[in-house]
């Protein structure tokens, strides 16, 4: 990408950006066409490759785009928040509010983690696994684990409680065909979840009337 794109209006910049991610997450990186992307966002033909040399850095720019996407949830995260499973409802709550915004982004990366397209495909799996590694080592940090049982190992409740989170957003992610479907029903489940693991996991003083 070349400075012409980033001294573009932020409204056409949108523009552009919506209508890369809407045809990137409808077709995929093969056969996804610049042309529909151009004719989508309104603006000249041929314009696009002057902003970005060709398809792969485009395509490139959108993880980078999306990465600050997420990069806004972790901003909005409460982290002197020490109980754990409060933490990740706070946070499942403003990842809800996030989605709204930018649903276009959320079923990029949808369509991204089944991408195989060789040009791209090592760059979405270095990207899928530092945004999961990042996003677990956040949630432990600053974490009262004087709230969990005694009588657990530790290391095996996290790791039951992070495949739990991990699926759980799988299966929802995988009952949408777009992230402008979501609805306030996925943080009522989660919220029944993390209850149950409250239950399951918690000394018995933390885990209030629920």
């Amino acid at each position: 990408m070349n400075s012409q794109f980033d001294n573009l209006q932020p409204e056409k910049k949108e523009r552009i950006i919506n209508a890369a991610l809407k045809e990137f997450a409808q077709n995929g990186y093969e056969k996804a066409s610049t042309n529909q992307i151009i004719k989508e966002a309104g603006i000249a033909k041929g314009s696009l490759f002057n902003y970005f040399n060709n398809k792969k850095e485009l395509y490139l720019f959108l993880l980078d785009y999306v990465t600050k996407v997420i990069e806004e949830i972790y901003s909005k995260v409460d982290w002197d928040e020490t109980d754990f499973l409060e933490r990740v409802r706070q946070a499942g709550f403003i990842k809800f509010e996030v989605y709204k915004k930018y649903p276009q982004a959320f079923d990029f990366m949808k369509r991204a983690a089944h991408e195989s397209a060789a040009e791209v495909r090592a760059e979405i799996e270095a990207l899928t696994q530092n945004l999961i590694a990042t996003g677990l080592e956040k949630s432990y940090q600053n974490i009262d684990f004087s709230k969990f049982r005694t009588d657990l190992d530790l290391e095996k409740v996290t790791k039951i409680i992070n495949w739990t989170m991990l699926g759980f957003a799988e299966e929802q992610r995988d009952k949408i065909t777009s992230f402008q479907e979501v609805t306030e029903d996925v943080l009522v489940e989660w919220e029944m979840i993390s209850n149950t693991l409250k239950r399951c996991f918690y000394k018995e003083e933390y885990c209030g009337d629920d």
